[in-house]
């Protein structure tokens, strides 16, 4: 069915895109025609941040004790700094889900450099999704209704006053009105029907149109939601630079058994800008195609329900089971493996690291479980988390080390992959994010390790 992959090794590398057979038809829009619920926040007439973009300096702080690190850096196979393939800057995003906010930490350090709102209502909005370009800048998707985007560096941030001063919250406690935060650079409004089931959740960061990570001028975001009452899968492909909308897939029948109220839960891409999206209770998983916007669809294992999804270094999909496990389907042979995990009960978030380990938050009890996804086989399902409660998601950061938010216990633990020995970042608030929270996923599948 798919065609031959090659992973991208740097710039210049030649891409084949993957060939699809027996794609279904997507309902697809031109440029602009797609519904937003409004015309989101602009500056000075035009778009927050559609030219205004260069590099900065970030912030730092104290040292933890498990590593070296810097807030930014050069990188990949890029010349001379600035976009890289591999994600080297040292920040990830996690949102606070009941207080509105997401917080921009030091993976270096665990110094929070910022603390955002995340839309209009200062508060309400319940973001969860968080998905970091090749430059570091951050997308929150609001279960509420609504995506917006964040500066990573002072640079790209836009002085709207003209007073000579980049305006922009400090830390936890300087939390600026929302719209009055010059690190905040656009804002774009999405249908809401009441239930936050439907809004909002895959969110995909690509490598651009030119699919070359050594420049993101071209950068786009994949974000879906469900249109309830037609029973679609909406997604949407944003122009990175203003929010946008360039491209529509509606996926129709998305609930083909009438067992569930969970609209698109999950997003990933691949290599060449491809979305791997996965429902909840039960399914589906799909591909969409970047380039013909055409899509394939396939339901999960019986008895499973996919949750947390991210892409390995092949641009395989690899799931945390809600029910338990670790899912992993293999798009060359349209199977899939259900990986079991005896000592705990539910797989929530799951990212890959660059030596080819799958890392999933589990709960019940609380642990962090490691798959070899070489060989699809469980290495420990009892890393424990000393203080956890509701483990979520998970992330790599540039070091290697895995992030694990955990909302019951408002904490984030960041963890040696190696001796498993943990610390813990305090004074988040009940975080809930288990997307591509630092840019790790993308740089993986963009760049992926040599040999």
């Amino acid at each position: 069915m798919h065609g031959d992959r090659r992973r991208r090794r740097g710039c210049g590398s030649l891409l084949v895109g993957l060939t699809l057979s027996g794609c279904g038809d997507a309902q697809v829009s031109p440029h602009g025609s797609a519904g937003t619920g409004g015309d989101g926040i602009n500056l000075d007439g035009g778009s927050l941040g559609s030219d205004d973009a260069a590099e900065a300096e970030a912030d730092s702080g104290d040292k933890l004790d498990v590593g070296d690190g810097q807030a930014t850096a050069g990188g990949g196979d890029c010349q001379g700094g600035g976009a890289m393939g591999e994600n080297t800057f040292s920040i990830i995003w996690i949102a606070n889900t009941p207080e509105g906010t997401v917080s921009k930490i030091d993976t270096a350090t665990g110094t929070e450099l910022g603390r955002y709102y995340t839309g209009p209502t200062n508060g309400s909005d319940d973001p969860s999704r968080t998905s970091v370009n090749l430059e570091g800048d951050a997308a929150v998707s609001n279960r509420g209704g609504g995506i917006v985007k964040f500066a990573s560096e002072q640079v790209r941030c836009v002085d709207r006053n003209a007073n000579g001063t980049i305006e922009t919250s400090s830390g936890a406690g300087d939390v600026r009105p929302f719209g009055e935060d010059e690190c905040m650079l656009w804002h774009k409004p999405t249908p809401v029907d009441g239930n936050n089931h439907h809004g909002p959740r895959p969110t995909a960061w690509d490598a651009g149109a030119a699919n070359d990570p050594c420049q993101t001028a071209d950068d786009r975001l994949w974000v879906g939601w469900w249109s309830y009452d037609q029973n679609v899968g909406h997604f949407e492909r944003l122009s990175g630079a203003d929010g946008s909308t360039l491209d529509v897939v509606d996926v129709v029948d998305w609930d083909t058994q009438g067992e569930t109220d969970w609209g698109p839960y999950g997003g990933a891409v691949d290599a060449e800008g491809n979305l791997w999206t996965s429902g909840r209770g039960p399914g589906p998983l799909v591909y969409i195609h970047g380039d013909t916007l055409t899509y394939e669809r396939w339901d999960p294992p019986e008895g499973t329900s996919p949750y947390g999804i991210t892409a390995d270094a092949d641009g395989h999909p690899w799931m945390g089971d809600w029910n338990g496990g670790v899912l992993h389907f293999d798009p060359d042979t349209e199977t899939w493996d259900v990986i079991e995990t005896p000592n705990t009960t539910r797989g929530r978030g799951i990212m890959v690291d660059r030596e080819g380990f799958a890392w999933m938050a589990s709960n019940d009890p609380c642990m962090l479980v490691k798959v070899d996804t070489a060989t699809r086989t469980l290495v420990s399902d009892t890393i424990a988390l000393p203080g956890c409660d509701d483990p979520v998601g998970i992330s790599i950061d540039a070091q290697g080390f895995v992030w694990v938010p955990d909302q019951g216990a408002s904490v984030a633990f960041k963890v040696d992959p190696n001796s498993y020995q943990s610390s813990t970042i305090t004074g988040l608030v009940q975080p809930y994010t288990y997307s591509d929270m630092t840019g790790a996923g993308l740089g993986l599948v963009v760049n992926p390790p040599a040999g």
